[in-house]
């Protein structure tokens, strides 16, 4: 996935803005930040439910809508859409029929794992097998490219481990790219290898995780002690939060190996917190996340 400046605007402003970036094939990306941030918005534009007020999308090089982007784009939202009064054979019957490149296998081992009779309508099932009945729709496609908007919102967490553990193997067994709209950010923290996060309708950070975390630094100091600005020329400071004797910062650096104790690397779900604590911390994309250039193919 690539967009170059990207933006969507409704009648109450802009909810997707300026937005540059790409995302490499076979990647389990993250897409995080707070609800009204655009990442909705940025999902249903690759999913070609909205048109761009402003900028570009490209699906490996093809616009959404496309012939080849339809056939390789599977799109599954929090709210199923599935029909409650077909069998659960009959709806992986209607992806056979509409998806070429349909794998039955594949569709029907989701299904069994959770235990859901072929049998059974749509409208009888509890929240968590209608969403296994979802993703095996969509697995079964067989997608180069997944796009997830918080579908997972109603499993418990031992099934929604269990499928974040079936979405990264399709990802490198399969070369898919997986975009995965959540607010678990600690769940994700060990599925995904990826990282876009958006505040206010902008990217502000967009990369590789284990690249991003490496570039940031966690620094704990208590009261009386040396202050995290003392050595301004080492790291920029994105937000600080004090708690009694003790004050945190979240700091980006060149320099891995700071002096002195009391600092380590991040956690995702600290890296996150800590810019979604500073909208106007400038914004981070690695290498791999930067765009040059559009070749884009109808």
């Amino acid at each position: 996935m690539e967009t170059h400046g990207l933006g969507k605007r409704y009648r109450r402003g802009w909810a997707l803005r300026d937005s540059s970036f790409r995302l490499p094939a076979g990647s389990m990306c993250a897409l995080v930040g707070p609800n009204g941030a655009g990442k909705t918005t940025l999902l249903s534009l690759a999913a070609d439910l909205l048109e761009p007020t402003t900028g570009t999308i490209t699906l490996s090089g093809h616009r959404p809508g496309s012939p080849e982007a339809r056939r390789n784009t599977a799109f599954l939202s929090q709210r199923k859409a599935l029909y409650p009064r077909f069998r659960v054979r009959d709806i992986l019957r209607m992806g056979q029929e509409l998806n070429p490149t349909w794998h039955q296998e594949a569709a029907e081992s989701v299904v069994e794992a959770g235990g859901i009779p072929m049998g059974a309508r749509i409208g009888t099932l509890s929240g968590g097998q209608s969403t296994r009945v979802a993703f095996a729709l969509a697995l079964g496609k067989r997608p180069r490219l997944m796009l997830l908007d918080e579908p997972m919102a109603d499993l418990d967490p031992l099934v929604r481990r269990q499928m974040t553990d079936l979405l990264r193997a399709e990802a490198r067994t399969n070369g898919a790219t997986v975009v995965m709209s959540s607010h678990l950010v600690s769940e994700l923290a060990n599925a995904c290898d990826y990282l876009v996060l958006i505040n206010n309708g902008r990217v502000r950070l967009a990369g590789e995780v284990d690249i991003l975390l490496d570039q940031h630094r966690h620094i704990t100091s208590r009261k009386g002690g040396r202050s995290h600005s003392s050595e301004p020329d080492l790291y920029d400071i994105v937000a600080t939060t004090a708690n009694g004797r003790e004050t945190t910062s979240l700091v980006r650096t060149a320099d891995t190996s700071l002096p002195g104790d009391g600092h380590r690397a991040p956690t995702l779900e600290e890296l996150v917190l800590g810019y979604l604590d500073a909208p106007d911390a400038s914004p981070v994309l690695t290498v791999g996340a930067r765009v040059h250039g559009s070749q884009v193919s109808a």
